[in-house]
Formats: structure tokens, C-alpha cells, sequence
């Protein structure tokens, strides 16, 4: 566990400690298991990564109201890496996925001279709309009890979005708790919904793109979700040509999906080394 002026944040790590530090930032209710693939792939590879919970998801205590956002996100991230690399000067690299690339899009800016590169899962600017009753759906369920964790994991399967796996069955799994009548997520609904709120008014997310000074690969999911793409095909063009020196992958999955396809962990496993 990490401790820092904002609160606690759970690291969870993978490979040599030694080696040169990336840090993973999970989406909107998501958990740092999501990262599982990505840094077993990394260690496997001699690389040394962190993934962490964001305050108010996974095994992170939410702050109070007015303490999230991807700014605060962003300063705690950077603060985690200062904590992990035991200086303040080090750079390190970054990779977020969904909201968690939003929040390295904003932490590249704020500390330009740290983060060294940079990679971005299906994030990037601005979704389509119809892209999003999937996200919301998964937030609404935040808060709900569930008679138990093969009831909600039925829940979650039957909704066809989630690629089921064993890979997901743990990640959901982790975020369960036992509760009066069954089971419930960690996360914590009014942080999860600050963030889902905040996010909703970033319409000038484009603005962050010419302050990226780090080597950037965007990873973007080529199936859609819902009906549309967290990241479309303007989104991707432009902002291949806004930072100089980046690149795209297009990997055959949805946004779930995405996070533990072997292209995806390929090419971040390349891009990082």
C-alpha cells in the first residue's frame, strides 16, 4: 500500500523491482487486476510495472467528494511513482486504460519531464456516444447486492460485453465483498460517479494532445462496444498527427476485451522495451 497526502492507493507489481519503473492506471470501476495479462507479460520480459487502484476502487479507499477527477488521479499517480521509485526526479512510464488513459493524458502534461512514455488503451479523445450505455451499466450496478458471486458473475456474462474468462472471473472477483445478503463491489459508487460525471464535461480533452512530450502508442480495440468505438477513427488520425513520434495498434477486441488480448500485451511489452 502506498501513502500519500490524498490517501491510500493499493500497488500491485510485477517483475523485478529493480528494473525501470511503468506504472498501470485502470478504468472508471475497474480494479488493478485488469493489468494481470500486461504485467505477467512484462515480467516475463525482465520489466518491472505497478498497477494500482485508484482511491475509491479495488482495495483504495475513496476520498472525499471534490477529491477525484482525472487531475487529483493524475497528481496521485505521479506522487505513487515518486513513492515507488523513491525519488521525485525518476522518470517512469505509463499505461492507462479507458478513464486510466484519460488520467495519463493529464499526468504527461503535468510532468512532462518524468513520464518517458506513454501508452494509451482505448482512450483518447472524445467517444461516441453510443459507445457508452455499456459503461454506464456497469455503473449502475455499483451499490447492488448480489445473492452471490456466481450470481453476479452470471449477471456480467449474460450481458455479452465482457469477453467472459477465467482472466475476468478473478479481476471481478477481487472486487467482491461479502455483505449482508450476498455479495457487492468495492468500488465506491459516489467516486466512481464524480468520475463518470467529471469525464462527461472534458470536451476539450483534445487540448492535452500537443503537451504530450513522451513517446506515446495508442492501443486502440477495433471492435466496438455498445454500438460504437471509445476511440473513432478521427480521434485516432488526429492524434497520430498532433504528437509527433506516435503510433497506433488496432487490436481485434472490444474495450474489455482489449486488456488481455495477446496483441495488446505484445505490443506493450515491445513499446516498453
Amino acid at each position: 500500500m502506498l501513502s500519500l497526502k490524498s490517501g491510500t492507493l493499493r500497488s500491485r507489481r510485477h517483475g523485478p523491482e529493480s528494473a525501470p519503473l511503468a506504472i498501470g492506471v485502470p478504468g472508471l470501476s475497474a480494479n488493478a487486476l485488469t493489468f494481470d495479462a500486461v504485467g505477467a507479460s512484462l515480467a516475463a520480459a525482465g520489466l518491472g510495472f505497478a498497477a494500482l487502484d485508484l482511491r475509491g476502487r479495488g482495495r483504495s479507499p475513496a476520498g472525499a467528494h471534490g477529491t477525484h477527477g482525472w487531475e487529483n488521479h493524475a497528481r496521485d499517480v505521479i506522487a505513487a511513482a515518486t513513492d515507488l521509485a523513491g525519488s521525485a526526479s525518476t522518470p517512469f512510464d505509463l499505461v492507462g486504460h479507458s478513464m486510466g488513459a484519460f488520467v495519463g493524458l493529464v499526468a504527461a502534461n503535468f510532468a512532462p519531464q518524468r513520464v518517458r512514455r506513454l501508452v494509451l488503451i482505448d482512450a483518447v479523445g472524445i467517444p461516441d456516444p453510443r459507445a457508452m450505455p455499456p459503461i454506464i451499466a456497469a455503473v449502475s450496478r455499483l451499490g447492488a447486492v448480489h445473492e452471490s458471486a456466481d450470481t453476479f458473475f452470471a449477471k456480467i456474462s449474460a450481458a455479452g460485453v465482457v469477453p467472459w474468462s477465467p482472466f475476468w472471473e478473478a479481476h471481478y472477483r477481487e472486487d467482491l465483498v461479502d455483505v449482508p445478503g450476498g455479495v457487492q463491489q468495492r468500488a465506491s459508487p459516489a467516486a466512481v460517479l464524480e468520475d463518470l460525471h467529471y469525464g462527461t464535461w472534458q470536451l476539450g480533452i483534445r487540448n492535452l494532445w500537443p503537451g504530450i512530450k513522451a513517446k506515446a502508442l495508442l492501443i486502440r480495440a477495433a471492435l466496438p462496444i455498445g454500438y460504437g468505438f471509445i476511440v473513432t477513427t478521427r480521434d485516432r488520425d488526429a492524434f497520430l498527427e498532433s504528437v509527433p513520434g506516435s503510433r497506433c495498434v488496432e487490436v481485434p477486441a472490444n474495450h474489455y476485451g482489449v486488456m488481455n488480448h495477446p496483441e495488446t500485451t505484445r505490443a506493450v511489452v515491445e513499446f516498453l522495451k
